[in-house]
């Protein structure tokens, strides 16, 4: 489980120190800076000023330690050595007299100043892809398939695993403790959770020598950017050890059905390059049950930070909770 975040830990990162950051680090803004959506972190693409672009990333205070980012940045520049389209960081160094900046990693790619802690990477652009079309699936599933055989070549060793103990027991502990479910539902959301995790957690331990390796962790449209050359992902922050499906499950649709022919697409794809252990497959609800928690407690330990009531109003509402009991009673039918 990480730890909540600090209260208001952005308040100090305006425009004015984004650029000064970057220009300890040589890279110079020309002014035009624009803030990219982001929650967990702060993000922005800089203009610089030999008329190219930057994106520079501010990592959240107490979330990860440094060792962590620099897993992150390490395996980000082994999947482009291996000419994987993920977005790698730079390599920064410290223009004297800069002093109070270091530059941490070999090649040195995070930059700490003070608490303040940052990446910068190029600008890579992209839209959305049709997950909707057979063929975008099969490559997008090539496209996991070569990250995955990098990812199998050797494990993280300060990231986090994604099983039950992390990212659902942690979580629901820490919401019962925080007293963040709403009274009215406490009770009702503390069995249901404590079932579907049971459940979700037999379902892990049934499939036997389960093969856990360096993953993207957060495959989800909004992280995978579609170019004319292909797919690439534009952000590493939650990569972590895992079972394959973990990074294929999230690109599926809703519909039972609809999500078949999509799995079977991206597996067409996956398998040229990575081989699949089909029982994973009946990890999907688990891993997704394990997911509604962790977001939950994610939520909750952010709401000092002024984005989160302003993006997300209906947290924490008894609403909020009834549907998370409802939602969680459909995870323990379908896992059951």
């Amino acid at each position: 489980m990480t730890d909540a975040a600090s209260s208001q830990p952005f308040t100090d990162l305006t425009p004015h120190a984004v650029l000064d950051a970057l220009a300890l680090t040589g890279l110079h803004g020309d002014g035009r800076l624009l803030q990219l959506n982001s929650y967990e972190n702060r993000v922005f693409q800089v203009g610089l000023e030999d008329g190219g672009f930057v994106v520079a990333k501010f990592y959240r205070p107490g979330r990860w330690s440094d060792a962590q980012i620099l897993e992150e940045h390490s395996f980000a520049l082994e999947l482009a050595a291996a000419e994987v389209p993920a977005v790698a960081p730079l390599v920064l160094q410290a223009e004297s007299p800069a002093q109070s900046l270091r530059c941490l990693g070999t090649p040195a790619t995070l930059a700490v100043l003070g608490r303040t802690r940052f990446a910068v990477s190029p600008r890579r652009a992209g839209r959305a892809p049709e997950l909707d079309d057979p063929e975008t699936l099969e490559w997008i599933g090539r496209f996991i398939g070569r990250l995955h055989t990098v990812g199998s070549q050797c494990p993280f060793t300060h990231r986090r695993t994604i099983d039950a103990a992390t990212l659902g027991w942690a979580p629901r502990e820490w919401l019962l403790e925080q007293g963040t479910v709403s009274p009215g539902e406490r009770a009702a959301w503390a069995d249901v959770s404590q079932r579907a995790l049971q459940i979700a957690e037999r379902r892990l331990r049934d499939v036997d020598g389960l093969h856990m390796l360096r993953l993207h962790g957060d495959c989800h449209p909004g992280n995978l950017l579609w170019t004319p050359e292909g797919p690439h992902f534009v952000d590493l922050d939650d990569a972590a050890m895992g079972p394959a499906i973990q990074d294929l499950w999230m690109l599926l649709p809703g519909d039972a059905r609809a999500s078949g022919a999509a799995l079977a697409s991206l597996l067409e794809g996956y398998e040229t390059f990575c081989r699949f252990d089909r029982r994973e497959i009946a990890l999907i609800e688990p891993l997704r049950t394990l997911r509604m928690l962790h977001h939950s407690a994610w939520l909750a330990q952010r709401w000092d930070d002024p984005a989160f009531p302003a993006a997300f109003s209906w947290f924490g509402t008894d609403n909020y909770w009834s549907q998370q009991i409802a939602q969680l009673r459909e995870q323990v039918e379908a896992m059951a």
